[in-house]
C-alpha cells in the first residue's frame, strides 16, 4: 500500500500552501499542462471534457431563452476598436497587436480578440434597420487573448476559452431585462450544476466594464476565502450603438439608437470547481459536471468471473445514463482508488469475488468516502441516488463555508479587523464615493466585489468615511 499512497504525497496540503496545491492538483489530475508559449496552458483530455459540459448545459440554457450561436472574426482593425473610447483605454494593457502579414507589414495594425463589443457593434450596424429586426440575440463560443502579466492555470492564461453572447435591442427595457436574465442563468447553473454558491450583485462604476453603463456579476468564494468573479453581464446603453452607427426605424417610422448588451462565462470555473469542492486527496468534482462520474474498480480482477461482472456492471450503468467506465488496469486496487479520487470521480464501485457471491456491490463516494452496498440487480438505481446526495451535500457544504467566512462590519474597526485577519467576504455600508471605494482598497488591501441585489442596512453611515450610507457592498480579496 506504501506505494498507493505516492500520487497523493505529491500534492502539498492546502493548509501549507493554497496555491501550491492548486498548482499540484490541475497537474497530477491531468487537467492542464505547460507549453512553451508563457502564459498559455494545453488543456489536456480530463480539463477539456469538462470544459464540454459546461459548454453543453449553458449552451442549452441560453438556447432555451432564445440565444442563437455565430461566429465573428478573430481580429479588429485597430480603428474599428478605438471608435469606442472607454473599451480602447480599459483593454490597452491585455491587447496583442499584429503589425505584419506573411512578409509584408501590415498597414493598419490588427488587434487579437480581447472581446468582441466592437466586431458585433460592426456587425449590427449593418444586420439591423427596422425595429421588425429587434432583438437579435447571439452568442459566440471562442477564444481570447489578453496579455497578462502574472497567469495561473484556468485562473488566468493569455489565451482563455469562454463564451460571448451580445445582444442587441429596440428599448432600454429590453436591454435591460435581457442584461439580468442572463446573470440570472449564470447564477442557476453554478449552483444547480457546479453546486456553487453565489451572490448576485451590481458591480460599481469603478469596477464595471469598460464601456458599459452598468455592469452586474456573479462572485463566489474559493476555500482560502478569496472570491472568484464567476460570471459577468453587461448592460450597454445606446454608448456603442452611438459609437458604431446602430440605428433602426422604429414603429413611429423614426431613426432610433439600438441598445446592447453582452455577457460571458470562461474556464476559469473549471478553476472555481477546483477551489470550491476539492481536497488534498485532489479533485472532488460535483456530479452533475463530472465527464467522468463512476468508475467500476474490480477487485482480485484475475478470478474467474471477476471482470466479466465488472463488464455486465458497466454496461448496466451506461444503458441507465450514466457517465461510467471500467478500470481494467493491471494496478493495485489502492492506487486505482487514489487515481479515482485525484481525478475528482464523484463515485467508484468496487466489485469482487466475494460481492459477487453475495450479488452485490460496494458503492463510494469521492466527498466523504461514505460507503453504500447494493445489490446489483438495484446498483444503477443506487448510485443515482448517491450522486443526487453527494450533489446536494457538496452545495450545501460550499455555501455553509461561504456564509462562515462571510463576516458583517457596522464599523471601521471591525472592518480593518476582518480584512487583516480574517479570509472571505465582508459585508459593509458605503457612501458610493469613488474616494472611498479607492481608499479602502489602497488601506485594506480589499476591492469591491459587488452591490447585492438583496440589500441590508448594517448602519447608517459609510464604513470608512462616516458620511450617509447608500447601499451595501461585498468586499473582500480576489482572483
Amino acid at each position: 500500500m506504501a506505494n498507493d499512497k505516492k500520487l497523493v504525497e505529491q500534492i502539498t496540503s492546502m493548509e501549507k500552501d493554497f496555491a501550491q496545491w492548486y498548482t499540484d492538483v490541475v497537474k497530477k489530475a491531468e487537467l492542464i499542462d505547460y507549453t512553451s508559449v508563457k502564459g498559455c496552458m494545453v488543456i489536456k483530455p480530463a480539463g477539456y471534457a469538462i470544459w464540454e459540459n459546461i459548454q453543453a448545459e449553458l449552451d442549452r440554457r441560453f438556447k432555451e431563452t432564445g440565444v442563437e450561436n455565430v461566429y465573428l472574426p478573430l481580429f479588429i482593425p485597430e480603428n474599428l476598436l478605438r471608435k469606442e473610447s472607454e473599451l480602447v483605454e480599459g483593454f490597452a494593457p491585455e491587447v496583442a497587436w499584429v503589425t505584419q502579414g506573411g512578409l509584408e507589414p501590415l498597414q493598419e495594425r490588427l488587434c487579437v480578440r480581447p472581446t468582441s463589443e466592437t466586431l458585433f457593434s460592426d456587425f449590427y450596424k449593418n444586420d439591423v434597420h427596422s425595429y421588425r429586426d429587434l432583438p437579435k440575440v447571439y452568442n459566440q463560443w471562442c477564444s481570447v487573448v489578453r496579455w497578462e502579466k502574472t497567469t495561473r492555470p484556468f485562473l488566468r492564461s493569455r489565451e482563455f476559452l469562454w463564451q460571448e453572447g451580445h445582444t442587441v435591442h429596440a428599448t432600454a427595457e429590453e436591454a435591460q431585462e435581457r442584461t439580468e436574465q442572463m446573470l440570472n442563468v449564470y447564477a442557476d447553473f453554478c449552483e444547480e450544476v457546479l453546486a456553487i454558491p453565489v451572490v448576485r450583485g451590481k458591480k460599481t462604476d469603478k469596477e464595471k466594464f469598460a464601456g458599459a453603463v452598468a455592469t452586474y456579476t456573479i462572485e463566489s468564494l474559493m476555500h482560502d476565502g478569496q472570491a472568484l468573479q464567476s460570471g459577468t453581464s453587461h448592460n450597454f446603453g445606446d454608448k456603442f450603438a452611438q459609437a458604431y452607427g446602430i440605428q433602426f426605424t422604429d414603429r413611429d417610422n423614426k431613426l432610433k439608437y439600438a441598445y446592447q448588451t453582452s455577457w460571458g462565462m470562461t474556464t476559469r470555473m473549471i478553476g472555481a470547481i477546483i477551489m470550491v469542492h476539492g481536497d488534498n486527496s485532489g479533485l472532488v468534482l460535483p456530479p452533475r459536471i463530472a465527464p467522468v462520474q463512476v468508475m467500476v474498480v474490480p477487485i482480485q480482477q484475475k478470478k474467474e468471473g471477476v471482470l466479466e461482472k465488472a463488464r455486465e456492471i458497466l454496461d448496466m450503468l451506461k444503458a441507465a445514463g450514466l457517465r461510467a467506465r471500467l478500470d481494467d488496469s493491471d494496478k493495485s486496487p489502492g492506487w486505482k482508488f487514489s487515481e479515482q479520487e485525484m481525478r475528482g470521480i464523484p463515485c467508484r464501485i468496487e466489485i469482487g469475488p466475494k460481492d459477487i457471491e453475495a450479488g452485490q456491490a460496494v458503492i463510494v463516494r469521492r466527498d466523504n468516502r461514505e460507503k453504500t452496498v447494493s445489490s446489483i440487480g438495484d446498483l444503477a438505481g443506487t448510485v443515482k441516488k448517491v450522486l443526487e446526495q453527494e450533489q446536494a451535500d457538496l452545495f450545501a457544504k460550499a455555501k455553509a463555508h461561504r456564509d462562515e467566512h462571510t463576516y458583517d462590519a457596522p464599523t471601521k474597526e471591525e472592518f480593518a479587523d476582518a480584512a487583516e485577519n480574517k479570509h472571505g467576504f465582508i459585508r459593509a455600508m458605503w457612501c458610493g464615493c469613488r474616494e472611498c471605494e479607492d481608499a479602502i482598497k489602497e488601506e485594506y488591501g480589499v476591492t469591491s466585489r459587488c452591490m447585492p441585489f438583496a440589500q441590508e442596512t448594517l448602519s447608517d453611515t459609510c464604513v470608512y468615511c462616516g458620511k450617509p450610507a447608500k447601499t451595501l457592498v461585498y468586499w473582500g480579496k480576489a482572483y
